[in-house]
C-alpha cells in the first residue's frame, strides 16, 4: 500500500496547483484524476473558448475596417463556414488537441504520483482508486462540477451539446439555440453568430448574465442583438423533439416554435461530490452537493482534510480554484493563512467584456451603499478606438467611505477593472482613489469622476 504526506482527489486547476506546489516543497503527493489533468479550463472550456472569441472578433473586426479609416472599402471576407473551420484548427492547438500527456508528464518529472481513476474515501486516511489502496495524513477534495441536464420534455429524444461540444467541433451549426442566458450562453452566442450561424438565445429570468448588474446585463443584451442573436428573456423551452429534416425542434414558452441544427444546453453546473465516500469522515455536503469549507479552506468539522475549486460552491471560477490552491499549499506548509472572497473578480468575454467585482447597489443589504456611474462613450479613448462604448458602475460604503463593488462592460473592461479590484480587496480610501492619476487616453480615466462623485456623496 502507497502512502503519501498528501493525496488530492480531482488533477483541475486547483489540484494540479496543490500537487505541483507541495511535491516541490518536499510533500510525497498523489494526485488522482479519471479525466484530463488540468480538468476542463485548457481542454474544452476557458481557453478553447476565447481562443474562439478572439477568432469571430478578429473577423467583426474586418467587417469594420472601412468605419475606422483602415481601408477605403469593405473588406470581402471568405464564406464564414471556412473561417469557422480555420478558427477551429488554430483552436485545437491552442487548447493541446485536448490531450493532458504534457500536463501529466511535467507533474511526473516533478514527482507528483498520478493515479488514473476516480478515488474514494473508505475509512480514515484510505483512498482506494482502481482497486488499489492509498493511505494519506492530508486529503485534499478538488473534484470540480459537471454541466446541468435539465428535464424538459423529450430532450432525450434529440442530440444536445453542453459548452464542451460546442467548444470541440470543428464544423459550425448552421442554426443554434442555446438554452441558458449565463456567461457560457451569451459567449456561445456571440461567437457562433459572428460566424454566421442563426442563433437564438433563451433565458428563464428577466435578464441575461443573471448575477450581474441589470444595467450592465442589458447593455450586453443590446450587444448581443446588435451581432444578430435573437435575445428571448421571461422564456422557458417547453418541449424538444426531432424533427422529420433531422433538425431539432425547439418550443417555447410563448409560443414560438423554432427549428435548428443543434441545441446548447448552458444551465449551469452542479459540484462533483457523490460517490465520493465522504460520509467515511463524517463530512456532509449540503442539498445542492457543496462542500462547506472555513477560511483556511479547510472543509468543516476536519482537521486533515481540505476542498478547494466548483466543489466548495465559492465563486466557481478557475482563478478562484488557484486562489484556493494557494491557500491550502501554505496551510499544509505550516503558514496560517485565510482566504478572502470579498474581491473576486468575474467577467463574460464577449466583445465588448463584461466585468464585475465585490457588491452593487441592487443587493439586498444596501443601508449603507451609494453609486454612481459614467458612460465610456464619454472618454477621449472611445472617440480614437470608434469603439462600443460601454459604461462602469462603482459602489461604494458611505459610512467606511470605501469601495466594495464595480461593474463594467466595455472594451478590455476585464483588463482595467483590477484597478477596482485592488481598491476594494486592500479597502483603499475614496480619498486616495480620487487623486490616482490616469494615463490619456485611456478607459482607466472613466473611474475619476464616480469616484469624486461617490466621495460627495459621502459629506
Amino acid at each position: 500500500m502507497k502512502t503519501f504526506d498528501v493525496v488530492v482527489l480531482g488533477a483541475g486547476s486547483a489540484g494540479e496547483n496543490i500537487a505541483s506546489n507541495l511535491v516541490k516543497a518536499g510533500k510525497s503527493v498523489g494526485l488522482i484524476e479519471a479525466n484530463r489533468v488540468g480538468g476542463e479550463c485548457p481542454y474544452v472550456a476557458c481557453v478553447p473558448s476565447k481562443a474562439m472569441l478572439q477568432s469571430a472578433k478578429a473577423r467583426h473586426d474586418a467587417h469594420l475596417t472601412q468605419n475606422v479609416g483602415a481601408t477605403s472599402i469593405p473588406l470581402a471576407l471568405d464564406a464564414d463556414v471556412l473561417a469557422f473551420s480555420t478558427a477551429a484548427i488554430r483552436r485545437n492547438v491552442i487548447a493541446e488537441e485536448r490531450d493532458d500527456h504534457e500536463a501529466a508528464t511535467r507533474l511526473g518529472k516533478e514527482g507528483v504520483v498520478l493515479f488514473r481513476g476516480t478515488g474514494r474515501i473508505t475509512g480514515l486516511g484510505i483512498v482506494v482508486v482502481a482497486g488499489e489502496e492509498i493511505r494519506f495524513s492530508e486529503l485534499v477534495i478538488s473534484t470540480g462540477s459537471t454541466a446541468n441536464r435539465p428535464e424538459i420534455d423529450g430532450i432525450d429524444d434529440i442530440k444536445t451539446w453542453t459548452s464542451e461540444e460546442a467548444l470541440s467541433t470543428d464544423v459550425r451549426p448552421t442554426s443554434i439555440v442555446i438554452i441558458g442566458g449565463g456567461p457560457v450562453g451569451c459567449e456561445l452566442a456571440q461567437l457562433f453568430t459572428r460566424f454566421g450561424t442563426r442563433t437564438f438565445l433563451i433565458e428563464e429570468g428577466g435578464q441575461i448574465a443573471g448575477k450581474e448588474h441589470p444595467v450592465v446585463a442589458g447593455k450586453l443584451s443590446e450587444v448581443l442583438a446588435g451581432d444578430g442573436v435573437v435575445v428571448k428573456l421571461n422564456t422557458t423551452v417547453r418541449k424538444l423533439s426531432l424533427g422529420g429534416n433531422g433538425e431539432s425542434c425547439v418550443t417555447l414558452s410563448d409560443g414560438t416554435d423554432l427549428s435548428v441544427e443543434r441545441v446548447i444546453v448552458a444551465v449551469g453546473r452542479h459540484p462533483n461530490s457523490a460517490n465520493l465516500g465522504l460520509e467515511v469522515l463524517g463530512i456532509e455536503a449540503d442539498e445542492r452537493g457543496y462542500i462547506a469549507i472555513d477560511a483556511s479552506c479547510r472543509i468543516v468539522g476536519q482537521e486533515h482534510v481540505w476542498a478547494a475549486g466548483d466543489v466548495t460552491g465559492i465563486a466557481p471560477f478557475t482563478h478562484t480554484a488557484n486562489y484556493q490552491a494557494r491557500v491550502i499549499s501554505d496551510n499544509l506548509l505550516g503558514s496560517s493563512r485565510s482566504a478572502s472572497y470579498v474581491a473576486i473578480p468575474r467577467a463574460i468575454y464577449t466583445d465588448p467584456p463584461v466585468a464585475s467585482v465585490g457588491r452593487n447597489i441592487t443587493d439586498e443589504d444596501n443601508l449603507n451603499l451609494i453609486s454612481a456611474q459614467f458612460d465610456l462613450s464619454n472618454t477621449a479613448r472611445y472617440l480614437t478606438d470608434g469603439g462600443s462604448g460601454g459604461l462602469l458602475i462603482l459602489t461604494a460604503d458611505k459610512v467606511r467611505k470605501v469601495l466594495v463593488g464595480a461593474a463594467a462592460i466595455g472594451p478590455k473592461a476585464d483588463e482595467w477593472l483590477v484597478e477596482a479590484t485592488l481598491a476594494i480587496r486592500a479597502e483603499i480610501p475614496l480619498e486616495i482613489l480620487q487623486d490616482v492619476v490616469h494615463a490619456f487616453p485611456t478607459y482607466g480615466e472613466a473611474f475619476e469622476p464616480p469616484i469624486r462623485e461617490l466621495l460627495a456623496l459621502t459629506i
